[in-house]
């Protein structure tokens, strides 16, 4: 049976084959009831886009890169995921590269080592600096994701971590608690998003008349359920006692609320535990975790936009887009 072809598809959906080109090729002036349209007869079909014809034809490869430091952290396998959802949407196919903990790597992906083989980055740095961008100056489509860094020139979508962070820290509060601790990540990678978080933390305490107890504050070098896990029972059997534990993450959140139930602590009675990111494990621990959701969805969808943007030629400044978050309670906030 002969490979189905453009003209099969824009006649299985109705439309000319020029409209299936332009979602092939992830143009973004096409209907969103006519991409779907299109996008259906695609899969029915199981139309595969001739890449070499493609490429000669447009100059593109339809292909882009996502990079991010570690799948091994759940929160970048769900990103990554998201993002591949959001780009083959737009007919664009992807890629997911994986950084070590290092420096130098994330430097090779604004080298343009990668030109050619790819139409466009989404990257999600976690040690560059705003010094690297500027020395590096990346002349490729590129979006940034993260709190790590953002640069005036280049695009970037993200989350307002102070706000969500003292939304967090409210809600603990609201519920009654008023000695709130907070686990974290002292140093890089990801030091900064745990400073943002940790400020947000502050300025909520502040706000409610509730001291500050730098005791309270646990900090770790990794970033793991197994880090959390020591860091918090470790401070259980050293004495720090507070009532509530805000975690910068559900990975570390995983691992505190294993120390609170080896230690006889019970969750929500003595200790009510929040986390964030929502990742899909978080519903499921003992007791379900509340924690604070980012729109992934809505930031992969972003992403791929303004990625399209500049691969269609969009020369301006840096755009930044801040996605949208919400406070998700469940049974470890729940109680006195």
């Amino acid at each position: 049976m002969a490979a189905p072809r453009l003209i099969d598809v824009a006649r299985h959906a109705g439309v000319s084959m020029k409209t299936v080109s332009n979602v092939v090729n992830g143009y973004r002036h096409v209907r969103p009831d006519t991409r779907q349209r299109v996008q259906s007869a695609i899969d029915a079909l199981g139309y595969r886009p001739n890449a070499s014809a493609r490429r000669l034809a447009t100059g593109r490869t339809g292909t882009i890169a996502v990079v991010v430091w570690t799948t091994d952290v759940p929160y970048f396998g769900e990103i990554a995921r998201a993002l591949q959802i959001a780009a083959q949407a737009h007919g664009q196919r992807v890629v997911v590269e994986q950084l070590t903990p290092r420096t130098e790597p994330e430097r090779a992906v604004l080298q343009n080592r990668d030109r050619g083989l790819v139409d466009g980055v989404i990257f999600h740095p976690v040690r560059l600096t705003a010094d690297d961008l500027a020395n590096l100056q990346p002349d490729f489509p590129l979006v940034l994701l993260g709190e790590a860094i953002r640069p005036t020139a280049i695009d970037h979508v993200g989350v307002d971590n102070v706000a969500a962070a003292a939304a967090m820290t409210e809600h603990l509060i609201r519920g009654g608690r008023r000695s709130i601790a907070f686990l974290g990540r002292q140093r890089e990678p990801m030091g900064e998003t745990s400073r943002q978080r940790l400020t947000g933390y502050r300025q909520a305490l502040a706000a409610a008349g509730l001291p500050h107890d730098p005791s309270r504050e646990l900090l770790l070098d990794g970033l793991s359920a197994d880090g959390g896990y020591r860091v918090v029972a470790a401070a259980l059997a050293g004495g720090t006692r507070f009532d509530a534990l805000f975690c910068r993450d559900d990975l570390l959140a995983a691992g505190a609320i294993h120390a609170l139930h080896d230690h006889g602590v019970s969750i929500p009675e003595q200790v009510a535990v929040a986390g964030w990111d929502d990742l899909q494990i978080s519903r499921h621990l003992t007791p379900s975790l509340t924690t604070l959701a980012t729109d992934k969805a809505g930031t992969a969808e972003t992403a791929v936009e303004l990625l399209i943007d500049r691969m269609n030629g969009f020369t301006g400044a840096g755009r930044h887009r801040q996605v949208e978050w919400r406070v998700v309670e469940r049974a470890s906030t729940r109680g006195p």
